[in-house]
């Protein structure tokens, strides 16, 4: 957020922010979108970037369709101070009803996903303030030290979901949005991040050749690009997480051959970390060293271009 308002307030800037508790209403038309925010106000852009969740408006407005599947699983999450340092260090612990993962906040503070079976979850969303911290504690096996306030909890059920395509009439999806998997190893993150960074690439090529960012040329493009990164890693993740919570023997073992393997194999270890930062292949411009630049070069290049 930082970075877009000094981008905002830069000499020259075309960027506008408004300050709005959401937007209601996305009218697609063929050279461009109207959406409308709760306060009502209307505006204009050539191309929606749909990042509204997974009941998207943006999404249903463009008609794409979506697969959807659901887990025996919920997640309870919240944040929480604690008195040991977290070091910077997102910790994940693998349990039978599923992740179990803390991830660090500024400060002595950390977020927390809880993913047990759903009856377990409703039981652990209605403890108070108390016995949460005493079962958390437990949990956390002395990880963090003594656990301080806890923020109110919320309590979400598993699912999965991926649209048919992630970009169509002037709308291009990101994040959840586009695809839904379990929070293991922060895979739904890093895939909308790659997402923003995909879809900012294509923009830049499409003005850099003197064409229209909304337009479905860019939109099969993006899509495109994202397909297989995204379908793979959805499909790694809910074979994963369903070896947690299967009751077949062979399942476990084969698991835990592979956790195994990990711990005493350095370079397929650090594979293994590489591959779940970002795919081998192909890496957006924004997500490279001075990508940033080179991709904001490049889009001024096709400005200039097209107004000459």
């Amino acid at each position: 957020m930082a970075g877009l308002l000094a981008a905002a307030a830069a000499p020259g800037s075309r960027v506008r922010l408004y300050e709005t508790a959401g937007v209601t209403d996305v009218r697609l038309e063929p050279d461009s979108a109207t959406l409308t925010s709760r306060e009502g106000e209307t505006f204009e852009a050539s191309l929606v970037a749909g990042a509204d969740g997974r009941n998207s408006i943006c999404r249903a407005a463009a008609g794409i369709a979506t697969r959807a599947w659901q887990y025996e699983q919920a997640a309870v999450v919240t944040s929480f101070h604690h008195t040991r340092p977290h070091g910077g260090v997102s910790t994940e612990f693998h349990r039978p009803a599923g992740p179990f993962t803390t991830v660090p906040l500024p400060g002595d503070r950390s977020s927390l996903v809880w993913v047990e079976r759903p009856d377990e979850a409703r039981r652990l969303s209605a403890l108070d303030d108390g016995a949460f911290k005493a079962a958390l504690e437990a949990r956390l096996q002395g990880l963090l030290g003594p656990v301080g306030d806890i923020i109110p909890r919320a309590m979400f059920p598993l699912s999965g979901l991926t649209a048919e395509v992630f970009g169509r009439a002037r709308v291009a999806l990101i994040g959840e949005a586009g695809h839904v998997i379990p929070p293991i190893g922060a895979q739904g993150l890093n895939l909308g991040l790659r997402d923003a960074a995909t879809l900012a690439d294509c923009v830049a090529d499409a003005m850099a050749a003197g064409g229209d960012p909304g337009a479905q040329t860019t939109l099969d493009a993006y899509s495109a690009r994202r397909r297989v990164d995204i379908l793979s890693r959805t499909a790694t993740v809910d074979v994963l997480n369903r070896s947690l919570i299967s009751g077949f023997l062979p399942v476990h073992l084969a698991r835990g051959l592979g956790l195994l393997a990990l711990q005493a194999l350095g370079p397929l270890r650090r594979l293994a970390i590489r591959e779940g930062l970002g795919p081998s292949g192909d890496l957006p411009d924004l997500l490279k060293p001075d990508g940033a630049r080179l991709l904001a070069e490049r889009a001024r290049t096709g400005l200039r271009d097209s107004a000459a």
